[in-house]
């Protein structure tokens, strides 16, 4: 593991005991997080996007401020959902952000997962699909992202200022943006498909499948394939692979308390109209802890890993929670903290 970080749900609600009653307190203290993070050395700060219900809906704006606010912290999405963006508008955004950051973000991009809403998207102004999940849509708007983000001419230009067949790229545009991108997979297929296109692999602690065997061992699968199918593709490099785990160092009291009594195990469901598979929450001591994870066959194969994190605890307890990761579990994994800036490759800001 030569990286790991935080991914927020944003959630906020005006519930007792909520350090996050509303949505400037979940914004501001995201910020803030993502700034002690950084001063940890902690490597990355992920925020999950989702739309009509009480959590982070749109990113850009919070990336841009943490980015401003910190020195080497990677900044991100775990994901953008495709289907409520404009591409080309998503495409200035990023190249933006990616700027603001000195190159410091890795935008988590997909499908996006279920929504409150039926078909929340074509209130957003975006219809035709012809899937009821919106799939097809996501797709094909994704492809005209990465035109963008290329460079390549995805406008006529006025022939009164042009000459005649003058195809224009969006601006601004920043070089590379296009290693910084990954594709949010819940599924093996998914995730060869993200291999084909040179994309990194952002895999979560859901897999919208399920083939009889441990989560781990299913994500293992789905890594595999993915590597598989970026050499068969002929990409050059070396892709990142991120995955997501629930993980609980249990070093005082007040963590005892809250997840002491955690159920141990996966689980199998159904999301979205598929038979899905949840990976559990790990916690406990963390020699415990490290024995757990280093059995765990996809964390072993990820570059990265996600601590999701219960954010509604407020900004202090979940800076506690990163701190006992660094301190206590994480070097065992083969983790360095973070003071040069983001995974190799990834510049620090100047």
């Amino acid at each position: 593991m030569k990286a790991f970080g935080f991914l927020s749900f944003g959630h906020y609600a005006p519930f007792r005991g909520s350090q996050t009653q509303s949505a400037k307190d979940m914004i501001l203290q995201t910020i803030d997080l993502a700034v002690g993070a950084d001063e940890l050395g902690v490597n990355g700060a992920y925020v999950r996007v989702h739309h009509f219900a009480p959590q982070q809906a749109s990113p850009i704006p919070l990336l841009t401020a943490m980015a401003a606010r910190t020195q080497r912290i990677e900044v991100g999405t775990g994901v953008i959902d495709m289907r409520y963006e404009n591409p080309l508008y998503l495409a200035e955004e990023a190249a933006a952000l990616d700027i603001i950051a000195a190159n410091r973000i890795a935008l988590g991009i997909s499908r996006g997962s279920p929504e409150p809403a039926v078909r929340g998207y074509e209130a957003f102004g975006y219809t035709g699909s012809a899937d009821p999940r919106g799939a097809d849509m996501a797709r094909e708007k994704f492809a005209l992202f990465l035109r963008a983000i290329d460079g390549e001419g995805v406008a006529d230009g006025d022939p009164h200022q042009f000459p005649h067949g003058t195809r224009l790229p969006v601006e601004p545009r920043s070089p590379g943006l296009r290693e910084r991108i990954w594709w949010g997979s819940g599924t093996r297929d998914t995730a060869e498909w993200a291999g084909k296109l040179g994309l990194n692999l952002m895999s979560s602690t859901l897999l919208t499948e399920d083939a009889g065997v441990p989560f781990h061992e299913l994500q293992r699968q789905q890594i595999d394939r993915y590597r598989a199918a970026y050499v068969a593709a002929g990409h050059a490099g070396a892709p990142r692979v991120s995955v997501s785990r629930s993980i609980f160092p249990i070093v005082s009291s007040r963590d005892a308390m809250y997840f002491g009594s955690r159920p141990d195990g996966d689980q199998v469901g159904v999301i979205d109209g598929f038979r899905s598979t949840f990976g559990k929450t790990y916690a406990g001591e963390p020699d415990e802890l490290i024995e757990e994870l280093l059995k765990d066959s996809a964390v072993a194969a990820a570059d990265t890993v996600m601590l999701t994190i219960p954010n509604q605890l407020g900004v202090e307890y979940n800076l506690h929670v990163l701190e006992a990761f660094a301190e206590h579990v994480a070097p065992a994994l083969g983790w360095k903290p973070n003071t040069d800036g983001p995974v190799e490759g990834y510049p620090a800001r100047a």
